[in-house]
């Protein structure tokens, strides 16, 4: 019997035509261009808190670095960027912060949403939506709906999201579709596991960053970064600029991704 997860796979092959069709229109080699990024958030606690302000003032900052960012990202031959908001983990921190925090991607959908329709860009949401507000999941969604055909540049949020959750999450589904008789186990490969995570129609990431000098990649797309590149920058998120990114992406067009392979 056929898996229930077919149905993704077109749109998971429609994002790898995505990049067939920008390599086109670009002379760096494929392997050293970072058509998909991913970015840690991090910071925006610390840059208000260095200056006496709440951390919902940093929260705040940090949403309009990513307006700045999506702006400049398909100048830097960025197609796809993938942001980390909000963690599984962020529950952790306190009512008032969590409330605010919501808050403040409620508005940035309402706010941001005629402009991202206009300019091409397709927004997407990866993370479990069960937690989350219903008035803030109706949002998520009219604007996924809103913007679906739209393929100028592709922006995802990750939004009470954990790789781990995720990849538990998947394997629930299938663990369901064997029980009903609907997959064999021994049909179970890499490829039938990434088609029923939060990404599936999307390419993985080539880059991820992380702002504020820590070095680590607490719980973020565990499955998808298995190749990428990292870069660890001193710099809080609401002090990230379009130009720092710009260099980030220049020195990785001079790394060589072996996938495994001996050097050339």
């Amino acid at each position: 019997m056929t898996p229930v997860l077919d149905r993704h796979r077109p749109e998971r092959s429609k994002g790898r035509d995505e990049v067939a069709i920008a390599e086109q229109h670009d002379v760096q080699p494929p392997h050293r261009r970072a058509s998909h990024v991913a970015i840690i958030m991090d910071g925006n606690g610390r840059w208000a808190t260095n200056r006496g302000l709440p951390r919902l003032v940093g929260h705040r900052k940090g949403a309009e670095r990513v307006r700045e960012i999506v702006r400049a990202a398909p100048d830097l031959g960025i197609h796809w960027l993938t942001i980390y908001a909000f963690s599984t983990e962020n529950w952790k921190r306190s009512t008032e912060e969590v409330l605010g925090l919501m808050a403040i991607f409620a508005r940035y959908i309402e706010r941001e949403a005629d402009r991202l329709a206009a300019e091409g860009v397709r927004m997407r949401f990866i993370g479990d939506r069960s937690r989350l507000e219903p008035k803030l999941q109706r949002l998520m969604a009219g604007i996924e709906e809103r913007t679906r055909g739209l393929n100028r540049f592709n922006l995802t949020v990750a939004i009470n999201y954990g790789g781990r959750n995720e990849i538990a999450r998947a394997a629930q589904s299938l663990a369901r579709q064997v029980a009903a008789g609907e997959l064999a186990a021994e049909a179970i490969d890499e490829a039938v596991v990434e088609g029923m995570l939060d990404t599936r129609d999307l390419p993985d990431p080539d880059l991820v960053i992380r702002t504020s000098g820590e070095t680590r990649i607490s719980n973020y797309l565990l499955w998808q970064s298995a190749y990428s590149e990292y870069e660890f920058t001193q710099t809080l998120w609401p002090d990230f600029t379009a130009e720092e990114l710009g260099h980030i992406v220049e020195r990785f067009g001079g790394r060589e991704r072996r996938y495994g392979a001996a050097s050339a």
